[in-house]
Formats: structure tokens, sequence, C-alpha cells
């Protein structure tokens, strides 16, 4: 008895997440409109140090993305990967680099993660959710969804890829995600992105106000400007420039 009863506990569990993303996901659009996005085009002014910087940033279904931004009147890519290689400009010599292998390699688990929203084929990418404790954010009673994604490589080895999202109980949307950075120079910081400003995109809603915060400390804000759903691409952006 003791046995079907924890299992019926935890299968109300898991219906119950799975019910806030369905809600989730009506709210900011529905099924049918979220799958008929194949590219997303945004621009947008991150603040930085003072300065607004401009910033492009272009996904696709395929998991192709491009991320550009101007400053002191140059252009600069990062962070573009083409469906094999991940690249970006070096902020020294402006050559543009390829990623190590590894890097690369999470790049691929991770392509098709939250296109063309956070966590909409989290079934299909092999992902797995439980519903937790409800908790507040900056005074919003939240549901809060662990979320066990596909491992990433760290030095050679697979490891555990855990993120919270944290859902605002009126509205069912994301109003923070936490993880913590396992590589890169953030390494082992909780990382905290914090989503607000809804506005609507061609019936789909999008988070218009995006921060982060490090180990608690407050970061970068992007400030979104405009968002274009399937938008015309030339794919030579994704490409690695020839020698």
């Amino acid at each position: 008895m003791i046995v079907v009863a924890l299992f019926v506990s935890f299968s109300v569990a898991a219906q119950t997440a799975e019910e806030i993303l369905d809600t989730y996901f009506e709210n900011i659009g529905g099924v049918e409109a979220l799958s008929k996005v194949e590219g997303i085009k945004m621009t947008a002014k991150v603040n930085a140090q003072g300065m607004e910087i401009p910033v492009e940033v272009i996904q696709l279904k395929d998991g192709r993305e491009a991320t550009s931004f101007e400053l002191q009147g140059k252009r600069l890519n990062q962070e573009v990967f083409d469906g094999e290689t991940q690249w970006g400009n070096n902020f020294m010599t402006m050559e543009a680099e390829k990623s190590d292998s590894e890097t690369i390699e999470n790049v691929k688990r991770a392509a098709k993660d939250d296109f063309p929203a956070p966590l909409f084929n989290y079934k299909a990418n092999g992902h797995t959710i439980e519903l937790l404790e409800k908790e507040t954010v900056e005074g919003t009673e939240c549901f809060k969804i662990k979320v066990t994604k596909n491992p990433v490589l760290v030095d050679g080895k697979e490891e555990e890829n855990i993120e919270f999202y944290y859902f605002d109980t009126d509205n069912f949307v994301p109003v923070m995600s936490e993880s913590e950075a396992k590589i890169g120079q953030a390494k082992g910081m909780k990382i905290q992105t914090i989503y607000s400003d809804y506005q609507e995109v061609e019936g789909i809603y999008f988070p218009f106000s995006i921060g982060n915060k490090f180990n608690g400390q407050t970061g970068q804000a992007i400030n979104i400007q405009t968002v274009e759903l399937n938008p015309e691409v030339d794919d030579t952006i994704f490409a690695f420039p020839a020698e």
C-alpha cells in the first residue's frame, strides 16, 4: 500500500507539472502557433558599463543561431552555430575563431532547446520535469519546476544538467530560471535569468526584458526592441568565414 501510495503521489506531481506547462504554452499563444515558428529575429540593447550596445539575435528551428553586436563602430559575431560548428570573433584580433570540440558538442546537445519558447519541446528533447514546492520570487508566488536536461560534457566527462523554472501562479509564465554554470568563466556560479515585460508578437507572447544575476549579483540587462517571426535569413551568416 505504501508503494502504491508513493507511485500515485509521484504520478500526480508529474501530471501537475505537465498541466502547468500546458497552460503556459496555451497562455503565450498555443501549441499550434508555436509549432509554426521556423525562425526568430530579435534586435535588442544591452546595458554594459554605462553603454547601450545594439544586439541582433537570429534563431532557427533547426538549431542554427547567430548573435552579433556593434561595438565602437565594429560588428562582432558571437556564438554563431551552423549546425556543426560554433564560432565567433576574437575581441582582440577581430578574427573568426572556432570553439573547442567539447564546447561544440555541448552546443549540439542543446541546439534545439527552448525554441521558440523555454521548454516548448522538452519531451522531444528528452528532458524530464518535476514539480517542487512553491516559492516566492521577488514578491511573486511561483510554481517551481525542476527540469533535468541532457548531460553536459565537462573535461570529457558527462555531468548532470539541471535547471529550475519559476512560473507565476496567476499567469503561468516564467518569471525566472536558475542553474549552475558548468563551464566557462562563470563555472560554479548560480545563474538566474529574470523574464518580464511580456508583449505580443503575431499572437505569441515574448519577454521583452531579460535580466541576469550571478551568485545574486546583478549582471547585464537585455531590453528587446523588436521581434520578427519567420524572417528571411541569408544562410551565409552562419558559415565560418573562408580563409
